[in-house]
């Protein structure tokens, strides 16, 4: 039974890491494997089928509240930018210096991606850089020191990585914790790399971009959308995300509670700005309307990737695997780092499942270093590769960046920067 749900798991885990050459969409192979891996093990496992059964149903309690969670964020910031609520972003960015929009674009994305999302922000800030910048060498290159920075700014944040979520929820991490250890470090790591960048491409940056390119679109949208009620949605939308950490705090109910909340109350006010509009317009700008953009495949690889993880916890698989790290290499720092570079190769969300599922919270407790590096490791690793994180893969796919061309020229940025905010931290460590 062992080797055969190791072998469902690795095929499938290939499969969803090989998926841009194989051009088949990682969230099938990702369903496919969460099923098999607990159907091995009820029908060749020595446990009673209702026992395999109770245990499925409460991992799937813990799954589902990061689920709900990620539907919850993903509907607010597609509500958001249907009423081009990031359009106004783009007003505060007037200067037409290479190096002060790299510098300035950097630092909005670092903290954006922590209110938000990385994977989000990504996509805001590609935007924006295309009506900003022209060339495409320079723009690919500014995008992909955003992903640094999306990367970065999400590692600090509960909400900002997928991964700091998973922790979070989980109970490995507190959000002021995570904040307050996270911060330092994953500054050092965008910055390390915008400073190396100043000096080593100095030639190509500091120079004059063209004229932005104004947005034809944005007049027209006004008419349907007011300027105050796209302000109102952006606000009440931040505030709704931002509100999901002070909201598990005062009611220790679980974050996809506080989202869902502030969900609802932004649908609520959305229905009543838009009551007297024309029904295809209202439709646009409803959260019946945006919840068909929303990225349900992402959603449905999650919950295969978590179930298929959860069936590798409930067979003892991840403790065995435990106990051969610390018998082989024992130090967190270590382990921690070898993790974060191997989320550039394959997915961060299933890596961090593992480890959550390795280490018991009675051997690591909440809040435990080991917890707070493997969060920064997990979040900054994937930059160090242009598949190597969701905020990445968005700015490839967008822009078309190469493959190559990003290891040349941005993956050499990415490893400053990581192993940099990496020896911060554990430095944090001994003045503690």
């Amino acid at each position: 039974m062992t080797i055969l749900i190791i072998t469902i798991f690795v095929i499938g885990y290939l499969t969803i890491a090989l998926e841009h050459n194989l051009k088949i969409d990682k969230s099938a192979p990702a369903l496919i494997i969460g099923v098999l891996c607990w159907t091995t093990y009820i029908i060749l496992g020595d446990k009673a089928s209702h026992s395999v059964v109770h245990e499925l149903y409460e991992y799937l309690g813990e799954i589902a509240g990061v689920l709900f969670f990620l539907l919850g964020a993903m509907t607010i910031v597609e509500l958001i930018d249907a009423h081009e609520g990031f359009s106004d972003i783009t007003r505060f960015i007037t200067t037409n210096k290479r190096i002060k929009l790299l510098w300035s674009i950097s630092i909005l994305t670092f903290f954006l991606s922590a209110a938000l999302d990385n994977l989000t922000t990504t996509i805001v800030m590609v935007s924006i850089l295309r009506k900003l910048i022209k060339e495409r060498e320079v723009r690919i290159f500014f995008i992909s020191i955003v992903v640094i920075a999306a990367n970065a700014g999400g590692a600090w944040s509960p909400i900002g990585d997928v991964t700091t979520t998973m922790l979070w929820i989980g109970g490995q991490i507190t959000s002021n914790n995570i904040v307050h250890k996270l911060i330092l470090p994953s500054s050092i790591c965008l910055f390390v790399p915008l400073l190396v960048a100043s000096f080593s491409y100095r030639h190509q940056l500091y120079r004059k971009l063209e004229a932005p390119t104004p947005d034809p679109d944005l007049e027209a949208e006004e008419n349907t959308v007011s300027a105050l009620e796209r302000r109102i949605v952006l606000f009440m939308g931040i505030t709704a995300l931002l509100f999901v950490p002070v909201f598990k705090t005062v009611t220790h109910l679980p974050p996809f509670m506080g989202i869902l909340l502030g969900l609802g109350v932004l649908w609520l006010v959305t229905e009543v700005l838009h009551k007297h509009k024309e029904d295809h317009h209202k439709a646009e700008l409803s959260v019946m309307g945006v919840l068909k953009k929303v990225d349900v495949p992402s959603v449905l690889f999650f919950f295969g990737i978590l179930v298929a993880i959860s069936s590798l916890q409930a067979t003892g698989l991840l403790q065995s695997l435990a106990d051969f790290l610390d018998r082989a290499i024992g130090d967190i720092y270590i382990i921690g780092l070898a993790l974060g570079l191997l989320s550039a190769i394959v997915d961060n969300v299933p890596l961090v499942a593992a480890t959550m599922g390795m280490y018991d919270l009675s051997i690591f407790p909440t809040d435990h270093i080991m917890w707070e590096f493997i969060a920064y490791c997990a979040g900054t690793g994937g930059s160090a590769l242009i598949i190597g994180s969701a905020a990445g893969v968005a700015a490839m796919g967008m822009e078309k960046i190469p493959f190559l061309w990003y290891l040349k020229k941005v993956s050499w940025l990415a490893l400053l920067g990581y192993f940099a905010g990496a020896a911060t931290f554990i430095l944090m460590q001994y003045q503690l």
